[in-house]
């Protein structure tokens, strides 16, 4: 029979020694495991007298038991101690002064859409877009822009070759967006039509060849010039404040009649344009299958990149597109 005694001062020193949980796994398999000394000492209790048999099942149990117990202890505290270690070598000092992270934001032109798009969503409109390439039907013909037309000419719209025997070009207004909307969509309608446009203009402080534009289209019945000039006030309001005026001036445009320019009061009581507006013409309601006796509509439209540069009161409208982050951190 072997001796219990020491076995368990044997064990006591072999799992304080363990350092980590694979050590003591060791211990615990060298002690408790299938050919541990344990095991041995259950098999030769067949060969001693039947009276110390119960005597020495008793003491194989309470050893081990004993080294059962104090390997779990033992991997309490070597579990701590990693854990300790761990917190230690990975703990964040949050005193620490960090560099700023830099964030970004939108571009001031996303920004003023995003806020246009809100004010007329507000007012009831719904948002339409379309494509930037078009043909000569959406981007003036549907429009009422007779063949002699100046806008017509290379001189004002960048045209393509695609190879097509209709004319293509880059759309010089999102007007064609209210044109794709008219032949699909049954009156009445409220839309405003946001998106890039393109003319021959050179980058001047006032112009730029690629620009963003915001229209604006309601078909329904019964619709007047009052209607219009109220729709522009309440946008003007809503977007620039309350303390801002809008009044129109007559003018001309092929697709509208009447046509006027709208503008916006200033602080110092004098005005400045912002864009141009007017009833829808009879004859673009007919090019879309829309009954001119039984429905009415206007129109409006403005560059989203001038009204920037007015909001702003930039003396230069290509700062916009210079991508200089030292303009743009400023807004």
């Amino acid at each position: 029979m072997i001796d219990l005694t020491k076995l368990s001062k044997e064990v006591i020193d072999a799992v304080r020694a363990a350092t980590s949980l694979d050590e003591l796994t060791q211990v615990q398999n060298r002690f408790l495991g299938k050919k541990s000394q344990i095991v041995k000492a259950k098999k030769e209790l067949g060969s001693i007298p039947q009276d110390e048999r119960a005597t020495a099942g008793q003491k194989i149990n309470e050893v081990r038991i004993q080294i059962e117990t104090i390997v779990s202890e033992r991997k309490i505290e070597i579990d701590k101690a990693q854990w300790d270690s761990q917190f230690e070598n990975e703990a964040i000092d949050l005193t620490e002064m960090l560099n700023p992270i830099a964030r970004g934001h939108l571009h001031l032109i996303t920004q003023a859409r995003d806020q246009l798009e809100d004010v007329f969503v507000g007012m009831g409109f719904t948002v339409a877009e379309g494509p930037e390439v078009e043909t000569a039907w959406y981007n003036f013909e549907a429009l009422n822009i007779p063949d002699w037309h100046p806008a017509r000419g290379n001189f004002d719209t960048i045209f393509v070759d695609l190879g097509e025997e209709e004319e293509v070009m880059l759309r010089s207004h999102t007007s064609p967006v209210q044109i794709r909307t008219m032949e699909n969509q049954e009156p009445p309608i409220y839309i405003v039509a946001p998106g890039r446009t393109f003319r021959t203009d050179s980058a001047d402080a006032t112009h730029l060849p690629a620009f963003n534009q915001i229209e604006g289209l309601v078909v329904d019945k019964g619709i007047t010039m009052g209607d219009l000039a109220g729709t522009i006030d309440s946008f003007v309001q809503a977007f620039f404040g309350e303390e801002v005026k809008s009044r129109l001036r007559p003018s001309y445009f092929p697709f509208t009649e009447p046509s006027a320019e709208f503008d916006i009061s200033r602080p110092d009581g004098t005005w400045l344009e912002l864009g141009g507006c007017g009833m829808v013409h009879p004859n673009v309601l007919q090019n879309c299958g829309i009954d001119p006796e039984v429905w009415q509509g206007f129109a409006f439209g403005f560059g989203i990149d001038r009204l920037v540069s007015m909001r702003y009161q930039l003396d230069d409208i290509r700062e916009l597109v210079l991508n200089d982050a030292r303009f743009l951190r400023q807004f």
